[in-house]
């Protein structure tokens, strides 16, 4: 698969928070600021981008030639705990305004199953080169669509919306929008 057709689909055509509809508790619940959607965004590209890697050659190097390729799901899911507690130490000492900001959602970067969905769709990938791309993609669409969400939520709080509206009604309303937007490049 070419470097622009796997970018192309990672960050349009399945994004995995629009199209795929995973991934969708921190982006409702980190959405409200683009500084924290951004840090959000940037944290779980990372976690992508390295779990793509290491999952996809833990798979094909370890478990596949051990003959137990059934335990992928738990090692996954450890590889990814992992990987979050690391980030949370960095976030904890390089910026603790952004480690603030986002809170208990950092922690549920282990359980997004957006990263989870990532590690699983790369074993069907050709090489480590290609899985390792797919997860920066994939990272790239996770923070566009949560960068996005902020940024229009950001406006809805400013603008007069009908009281029934305010609040969460009208994030899911625009999620949905944003859902059908994304849709169309499928």
């Amino acid at each position: 698969m070419g470097i622009i057709s796997l970018f192309v689909a990672a960050v349009f055509t399945n994004n995995f928070i629009l199209v795929q509809t995973l991934g969708i508790c921190p982006f409702l619940g980190v959405s409200k600021k683009t500084e924290s959607a951004l840090g959000m965004g940037v944290a779980v590209t990372f976690v992508m981008v390295l779990a793509s890697a290491i999952t996809y050659a833990i798979f094909k190097w370890v478990l596949v030639t051990l003959d137990i390729a059934f335990m992928q799901t738990i090692v996954f899911i450890f590889v990814i705990a992992a990987l979050v507690q690391m980030l949370e130490m960095v976030l904890k000492k390089v910026s603790p305004s952004l480690y603030s900001s986002l809170g208990v959602y950092l922690p549920l970067i282990t359980t997004n199953c957006a990263i989870l969905g990532v590690a699983v769709a790369n074993l069907a990938l050709a090489s480590l080169l290609e899985a390792i791309l797919n997860g920066l993609f994939c990272g790239i669409g996770f923070t566009l669509a949560i960068f996005l969400m902020s940024g229009i939520r950001e406006k809805l709080d400013k603008v007069n919306v009908p009281k029934c509206f305010k609040g969460f009604p009208i994030t899911l309303i625009t999620a949905c929008f944003m859902a059908m937007a994304f849709g169309v490049f499928a």
